[in-house]
């Protein structure tokens, strides 16, 4: 058995992927991500879903409608709930093609998110690289709180990020762990790779990886999310779903040449 459950590669011209089980992530594109081997857990976060919220909430408390909701605090170093409910969750694989999967996963109300969330996730590679469409729709009875984000680390062909290029610019000895907002639909070019995403993911983590030894400085998190860090207390662009509401996004990764 992998760490991360069942593989499903998808394969176009040259172009290879592979998509877990695990978390319903992207666990590698050749050439492209720094991804994992497939008799690794994944660490640091690479390729995974991040659902129903991204990025850290701290304290890993909010008020929805009312009411106050304590989550675990999945990351206690920082005293946070971080990266949502279904990073290690198994999801299925309800739709497969050569270079075609969609993963889905049903996220049942338990403690801290009493809502219900159906999430799937389609992977596609195409003639324009990959392209990734996540939806989410509330099967509950009552509006829930919801953001999604998603974390590929884009690799550096020296293994170095100092010697990308980012939008243009040499990234050098910056170090990045921090969120943006973005004027969506954009574009961020990563040394040959273009990162985009559409409307509906209005900010952008970056993170160079030098806190994480398995990632330091040798490859850039490129994290397209719907909301900022700590959305679900401050309410900054969080979505809400009301019952039968369902939320689409589309995002992918190009390569020139």
């Amino acid at each position: 058995m992998n760490p991360s459950g069942e593989q499903h590669e998808l394969r176009f011209g040259d172009q290879r992927a592979v998509v877990v089980e695990v978390g319903g992530g992207l666990r590698s594109y050749d050439g492209v991500v720094d991804g994992y081997a497939e008799n690794e857990m994944c660490l640091s976060g690479r390729g995974q879903v991040l659902a129903p919220w991204p990025n850290r909430l701290a304290g890993g408390a909010y008020e929805f409608d009312g009411e106050t909701h304590q989550l675990a605090l999945s990351e206690p170093k920082s005293g946070s709930a971080i990266h949502g409910l279904v990073r290690w969750a198994n999801w299925r694989a309800v739709e497969r093609e050569e270079a075609r999967v969609v993963m889905e996963y049903l996220l049942h109300p338990q403690p801290g998110y009493p809502f219900t969330l159906q999430l799937r996730v389609e992977y596609r590679l195409g003639g324009d690289g990959l392209s990734v469409r996540t939806t989410a729709g509330n099967l509950g009875n009552r509006a829930c709180p919801f953001g999604v984000g998603h974390h590929p680390y884009i690799a550096a062909p020296t293994g170095r990020v100092d010697d990308l290029l980012l939008d243009g610019e040499l990234l050098g000895p910056k170090q990045l762990d921090d969120a943006y907002p973005i004027d969506a639909p954009w574009q961020m070019r990563v040394g040959e790779v273009t990162v985009w995403a559409d409307a509906a993911w209005k900010h952008v983590q970056l993170f160079t990886g030098d806190t994480k030894p398995d990632v330091a400085r040798r490859s850039i998190a490129v994290e397209p999310m719907t909301c900022p860090p700590n959305a679900f207390a401050t309410g900054e662009d969080l979505i809400r779903l009301e019952p039968g509401d369902v939320f689409e996004g589309r995002w992918g990764i190009s390569v020139s040449g």
